[in-house]
């Protein structure tokens, strides 16, 4: 197959798909299913004035009517909500007088989670090559600084010599077979466990329950008190209310009942009432991974952050057989906590060759920075020694 067996369109809407063609190459893909990307779109949460404007690209086989390869993707004005960070060129690009934005970016907005961004059962080098050729004439056709794939699986290659390949460290947790959370905290060092335990026996002390909801138990009660906390969190660390809309936690909840759960904290005596909590954290769940997404709180409470994002997501993981823990991005306290450092990667590709050649050259420094950085994480983690 050659690339002139293939044509492409550009949609603004995932429901400009049929679902089921959509599924079917999606297939166990979380993030980057039907019902998350659409959830986002009804929601109002991507699109609008949020400067991430739906513009998936969508490939098919030439003279056929079912779509063979799905890059989701979005008309960026801004980089927020990315977690692969290129502020510095976008201000190198301002104080040459030169536009950044629009840019065009394949990513799970606000949810810096590995995945699959190219959506197809069979790809091909043919068909990398012909997606390269079809964003290179977009670029240059629509004024777009650039376009970029961030947080793609390790298996998902792209041509290296196209492609800028730039390096990140998240940190996630693994299960080694534990028992229970007893057995993981045998395999730490003494003095981690002792912290940890301490950690937790200080939120058990301070007069909180928690307590853990699922499908018919999250109500839209539930989900209003879960938005309030995740607002009001957002407020205090950003001054704005969050990217993501009420509805988009309904539409969530509604859509993917069997992949979402809520973990909560209550006051003693309230627990009775499910929508009473005080903070709460949102986890996701696809066949072997654990996802910690958006918390929030109304009140403060030593510890409390830590043991509804972190232990009780080890502990839930453990007792469902899951093999890692993915608690989302940055945070190097996770080390302590038994959360191990993991390389992410993205694509970038630039217009304007002269700084397509500074960001390259810029890239390669950073990529030995990282493998620095990873070894001092590596040297940090509390597992006793084997």
């Amino acid at each position: 197959m050659t690339s002139h067996d293939f044509e492409h369109r550009f949609i603004d809407a995932v429901a400009k798909v049929p679902k089921s063609d959509w599924q079917q190459l999606a297939g166990t893909a979380l993030f980057t299913s039907y019902e998350w990307l659409d959830a986002l779109e009804q929601s109002r949460s991507v699109g609008g004035h949020s400067g991430w404007q739906p513009h998936h690209l969508v490939i098919y086989q030439t003279g056929k009517a079912r779509p063979i390869a799905i890059l989701p993707g979005y008309l960026k004005s801004h980089s927020y909500g990315e977690y692969v960070f290129d502020w510095a060129w976008a201000e190198a690009y301002e104080r040459h007088n030169i536009t950044y934005y629009p840019k065009w970016l394949s990513a799970v907005p606000f949810t810096p989670v590995v995945g699959s961004r190219l959506l197809c059962q069979t790809p091909t080098d043919t068909l990398h090559q012909y997606i390269l050729t079809v964003l290179n004439d977009a670029a240059s056709q629509h004024s777009w600084s650039g376009f970029h794939i961030n947080f793609p699986h390790n298996n998902e290659d792209w041509p290296a010599e196209q492609l800028m390949k730039r390096h990140g460290v998240q940190f996630h947790w693994h299960n080694r077979n534990y028992a229970d959370f007893d057995a993981f905290l045998v395999s730490l060092k003494a003095r981690k466990r002792k912290m940890i335990k301490k950690e937790r026996a200080q939120v058990n002390h301070s007069n909180l329950q928690i307590r853990w909801l699922h499908k018919a138990q999250i109500t839209p009660e539930v989900i209003a008190q879960f938005y309030l906390c995740y607002c009001q969190t957002y407020r205090k660390r950003s001054g704005h209310n969050g990217y993501l809309t009420q509805q988009f936690f309904t539409l969530l909840f509604a859509n993917l009942p069997d992949n979402t759960a809520l973990c909560c904290a209550y006051r003693a005596n309230h627990q009775h009432d499910p929508s009473a909590f005080i903070a709460a954290s949102l986890y996701l769940i696809d066949e072997n991974t654990l996802y910690g997404r958006y918390w929030g709180a109304l009140e403060e409470s030593e510890h409390l952050h830590f043991e509804l994002c972190y232990y009780q997501g080890i502990e839930y993981a453990i007792f469902q057989g899951l093999q890692r823990f993915d608690a989302g991005a940055q945070g190097e306290h996770k080390l302590l906590r038994g959360f191990e450092p993991v390389y992410t990667h993205s694509y970038h590709t630039l217009v304007h060759p002269l700084f397509k050649q500074a960001v390259a050259e810029f890239i390669h420094t950073e990529r030995a920075q990282l493998a620095q950085y990873y070894q001092q994480c590596q040297a940090l983690l509390p597992f006793k020694e084997q």
